[in-house]
């Protein structure tokens, strides 16, 4: 394995460690507790400007990398959905133009998504119809 892709597989499994570890309530009461002793520290420091900078120091890098660490998270979840749902449109009566559709560009999915909504409204019609 190259140096490069050991490098890619840590951050991929870092990212889902950290990913699946923030999402649970035990870190959102560990960041509440985090903020509710720097408030409580507020008086001791008697709410300096370092005080301050120290939690939106904190804070901002927290989230800068975050972004990072989220982001590649929920790339991975929406390429294996649509992996997932490649394998059932092919497995499937559906129309295997479909696949791959998550690479045309706007106007041409905005097209798309139109055609489908009429064909959609085209078939609730039909089946009105068929029932009255």
């Amino acid at each position: 394995m190259s140096k490069t892709a050991g490098n890619h597989h840590f951050f991929e499994t870092f990212a889902s460690a950290v990913a699946g570890w923030t999402g649970k309530p035990a870190a959102f009461v560990a960041a509440f507790a985090v903020i509710v002793v720097w408030a409580v520290s507020g008086p001791i420091f008697d709410y300096s400007e370092t005080w301050q900078l120290i939690v939106n120091t904190a804070t901002t890098i927290v989230t800068f990398l975050m972004v990072f660490v989220l982001q590649n998270s929920q790339n991975r979840d929406v390429q294996a959905l649509q992996a997932k749902l490649d394998e059932l449109i092919l497995t499937s009566q559906a129309e295997n133009s479909f696949v791959g559709i998550e690479k045309l560009d706007e106007q041409e999915l905005k097209r798309l998504i139109d055609r489908l909504e009429e064909q959609a409204r085209t078939l609730r019609e039909r089946v009105g119809a068929a029932r009255s």
